[in-house]
């Protein structure tokens, strides 16, 4: 039989999150009061609560007259705060915004927009400028969504150009009464809030549709994991982009919902000017990934960072490396877990709850069972249950249509370890994990400790077909010079098996990454099998 874990929970009550997304902006303003500073951004004009309301109003009565009730609409937008007041426009007129990866690449672009069936785009004229994105956005304007037409593109300058006197003055009455203006627009808590893309890390990109409910939900169970350590008056700074659940809901959606001030930045690969925003806005929380972390530590000055209380981080293991840069700000560093299927946060270390290699424990109201794995003596793979678990998928060759969780629970493809303590350890992607000489090999475990041998350096460890053994492991590192012969001597010392050791090693001026600070493992593949063809031609 299989245990079922789950957590106790905590403050978090899942039938007050069975709401919409504005739905639970106005329940916060109720809570915390309209004059509350809720957003800024690079441009440092705060917004308030009120002031957010009124701009989603506005906005989204400009939009619902150029799109239909539950229509899903593509947003091609960074992290800034009128990305925010779109989202919930959007929302409050019922409509479904379709977060598009706008470093994807154009392939990736146009596959989401025919796998969503999206009939309409909404970006910026100086976005699309700043970004170099015109050649691709005037692609995208070409494509035929549907029989005789082509994708719309709107821009937002030319819809506030459009907004008039009159429409502000209904938008401001629309703002006094907006709860009654909403409820005759919205959609139900169980439908679609918003649709994201998986990463694409280990193949297509797949959407994914998050409702409301799912959305508040998990907001919600963050903010009472985080009981006792973080508060309404925190200020959060978050540079990750929302096209990612990550950046979207915890570092966006939970503070906002929470009462808490967002500093939204639009790209998180700006690694000087962040920490300077950091410490102009004294931002007292960050939301971040390893890769990014170590940029921003090592490009601080020494004031930026001393106002940031607690980093939370996600999407890839925290080095030793990390801490240590961090360690002079007396900064506590939680590493969570998740996946954009779950919206995305499954458990998260608390400053009560966390021990080495460990992600902490389940969220409230997260149920999970580990299923057995063949050659994985400790933990198995995890299969989660929640009101954060997605409605389902979209998929690349069924468009448009809903492929449902299957009852309810949501296989994560990862393999983790849970303790008597109820602590998450994460051993590696089930997909990551090769078979050598009949035993089974983490990459993750391995390039932890490659990690330890070479601490300043980036590697990413890769599995490829071996006609002798079945499977033999690559390493793809940024350190130069490194070779097997310096790992088999670190290995040994460490008593690490040499089967754990990678047999050849490419050293690469940059491991791929993607914008979520993931390592973009499709484009090291790519990168190692286009070196092996090069070498192979040459012989």
């Amino acid at each position: 039989m299989v245990a079922i874990h789950s957590a106790a929970p905590r403050g978090f009550d899942a039938a007050a999150a069975n709401t919409t997304l504005f739905g639970a902006l106005l329940d916060g303003i109720a809570a915390n009061g309209a004059k509350r500073i809720a957003l800024e951004d690079v441009e440092r004009q705060p917004i308030t609560y009120g002031r957010l309301v009124l701009a989603a109003m506005v906005l989204g009565q400009a939009l619902a007259r150029e799109t239909r009730r539950s229509e899903t609409v593509g947003v091609l937008l960074p992290n800034v705060a009128g990305l925010a007041v779109l989202v919930f426009g959007l929302n409050a007129f019922g409509r479904v915004p379709a977060l598009l990866n706008f470093s994807a690449g154009l392939k990736n672009l146009r596959s989401a927009i025919a796998t969503g069936t999206i009939r309409r785009v909404i970006t910026s004229r100086r976005f699309v400028a700043m970004s170099n994105l015109g050649d691709a956005v005037k692609a995208l304007a070409e494509m035929e969504v549907a029989p005789g037409k082509k994708l719309a593109i709107t821009y937002l300058e030319d819809v506030r150009k459009a907004i008039g006197v009159k429409d502000k003055i209904q938008g401001a009455i629309r703002a006094k009464f907006a709860r009654r203006v909403h409820r005759r627009y919205a959609l139900a808590p169980n439908q679609p809030a918003v649709v994201l893309f998986t990463s694409g890390t280990e193949g297509a990109p797949k959407g994914v549709v998050l409702t409301n409910a799912n959305l508040v939900a998990n907001a919600r169970q963050i903010f009472a994991h985080a009981d006792g350590f973080l508060s309404r008056d925190e200020i959060v700074m978050n540079p990750l982009p929302l096209f990612h659940s990550y950046g979207l809901t915890a570092g966006t959606l939970m503070p906002l919902l929470s009462g808490m001030k967002v500093v939204l930045y639009p790209s998180p690969l700006h690694y000087k000017e962040i920490p300077k925003l950091i410490g102009a806005t004294k931002a007292t929380v960050l939301f971040a990934t390893d890769t990014f972390l170590q940029g921003y530590a090592r490009s601080a000055d020494p004031e930026d960072l001393k106002t940031v209380r607690y980093v939370i981080a996600g999407a890839e293991k925290i080095k030793d490396q990390t801490r240590a840069l961090w360690a002079p700000y007396g900064t506590t560093i939680l590493e969570g877990y998740g996946a954009t299927e779950c919206a995305p946060v499954l458990a998260c270390s608390l400053p009560s709850a966390t021990k080495p290699g460990s992600v902490g424990p389940l969220l409230p109201g997260v149920e999970a069972r580990l299923e057995p794995v063949p050659g994985i003596d400790a933990g198995g793979r995890l299969i989660v249950r929640g009101p954060n678990v997605m409605a389902g998928y979209l998929l690349a060759d069924k468009p448009g249509v809903l492929v449902p969780v299957r009852d309810g629970w949501h296989d994560t493809g990862d393999i983790v370890d849970i303790d008597a303590d109820g602590l998450v350890s994460i051993k590696g992607r089930a997909k990551r994990f090769a078979k050598i000489g009949g035993e089974m090999i983490s990459l993750a475990a391995v390039e932890a400790m490659i990690a330890g041998i070479w601490p300043e350096n980036n590697s990413v460890v890769l599995s490829v077909p071996d006609a002798r053994k079945g499977e033999q492991l690559m390493l793809v590192t940024d350190r130069p010079g490194a070779d097997r012969a310096a790992l088999l001597v670190a290995a040994r010392a460490e008593g690490v098996p040499e089967l754990w050791v990678p047999r050849s090693v490419l050293v690469v001026a940059q491991i791929p990454v993607l914008a979520s600070g993931k390592v973009d493992f499709v484009a090291t593949s790519e990168l190692l099998s286009a070196t092996r063809s090069d070498a192979a031609a040459a012989h």
